[in-house]
């Protein structure tokens, strides 16, 4: 796929942005399970990790928004990454934002997106899990329902938990999304601390009743405060939370206005995203002093920029929006760095 990647995607690039990402997972679910799915393999690199008691091949993962569903976690999972996360996914399905919503700027190496949680509901993304043959390490990333109160919100998230904890190797909850109306409000104060505390006592419960220990992570927003950062990093220190995912997409668009599509509405990834989210995560990671592990991920888009995240604190990586455009090669280029940059 490395090779054949750069010959399709000006086809793909030539076609609406969520249309060529759709027809780019059927694609792949396709292959996967045909004569030609050797070309979906590509050398993993070795770099054995171990974290929360997890296994992981390399520091390189693939973050939460390519799969949504589980749909093609046979084929992710051959490229060559460390661990796949998939998600987010909701209690019920639900249809996401109107179209058009999801934008390339191809100049800035960026996308912007204003998915709105778009997916098949937590059920149909079980049984795709339960349908792979992945047996690398698999995160589910889990979300609130668009309609569901904000007040409400803890019911949501425990729902997703009971439902994928069996299934998953760690849990990701996704409360910084800037697409969902209200859900960056459950990344402060009292909110915040009653969600992490409820879903806290659930971890337990499920730990004792699975007789397996999930990891459950907290994916943060990249516009944030440094005083916000430092308020976070004792919050989920209060609540002993597993790990932390730094950063999800920024409302900003410092470096793009001019571009076409600039000024969409949605969450902006990609290379402008590098250094607001590498400094997000250096000052996550000092308020953290060690005591909670990182995921780095925003604007990853060579070997450089993913050790720039490791040497920022990060233990492992996550890439999304530059893959898009660069296809496998990234992933071995991150991936290599970084064994590298630790020999």
């Amino acid at each position: 796929m490395k090779t054949l990647y750069p010959l399709i995607r000006p086809l793909l690039f030539s076609m609406d942005a969520e249309k060529a990402h759709d027809t780019s997972l059927k694609m792949m679910k396709w292959m996967e399970s045909s004569p030609f799915s050797g070309l979906m393999r590509e050398k993993r690199v070795d770099d054995a990790f171990s974290l929360w008691g997890l296994d992981f091949p390399n520091r390189v993962g693939l973050a939460a928004g390519l799969d949504k569903n589980g749909a093609c976690i046979d084929a992710l999972g051959a490229l060559g990454f460390g661990f796949v996360e998939v998600g987010t996914v909701t209690p019920r399905p639900q249809e996401g934002n109107p179209l058009p919503r999801l934008f390339r700027l191809k100049e800035a190496n960026a996308i912007i997106n204003r998915m709105g949680f778009n997916n098949h509901g937590v059920d149909q993304l079980v049984e795709n899990v339960k349908a792979s043959n992945f047996n690398g390490v698999l995160g589910i990333n889990i979300g609130k329902n668009k309609d569901t109160p904000e007040e409400n919100a803890v019911d949501d998230y425990i729902h997703c938990m009971n439902k994928v904890y069996e299934h998953a190797d760690y849990i990701t909850v996704n409360i910084s999304s800037p697409n969902t109306p209200g859900l960056r409000n459950l990344q402060f104060g009292e909110a915040l601390h009653n969600l992490l505390a409820a879903i806290k006592v659930r971890q337990g419960e499920l730990a004792t009743q699975h007789s397996k220990q999930v990891p459950v992570l907290v994916k943060i927003a990249p516009d944030l405060e440094h005083a916000e950062v430092e308020e976070l990093a004792e919050t989920f220190l209060t609540h002993n939370i597993d790990g932390i995912i730094a950063t999800n997409t920024t409302s900003s668009r410092t470096g793009v206005e001019q571009l076409q599509h600039g000024n969409e509405a949605g969450g902006l990834s990609g290379r402008p995203l590098t250094e607001m989210s590498t400094d997000v995560l250096a000052r996550l990671n000092k308020a953290l002093k060690g005591n909670i592990p990182t995921i780095g991920v925003g604007g990853i888009h060579d070997g450089q920029s993913a050790v720039d995240k490791i040497n920022a604190g990060a233990s492992l990586v996550q890439i999304y929006s530059c893959f898009i455009y660069q296809g496998p090669a990234l992933i071995e280029a991150a991936a290599r760095a970084i064994k590298l940059a630790r020999q």
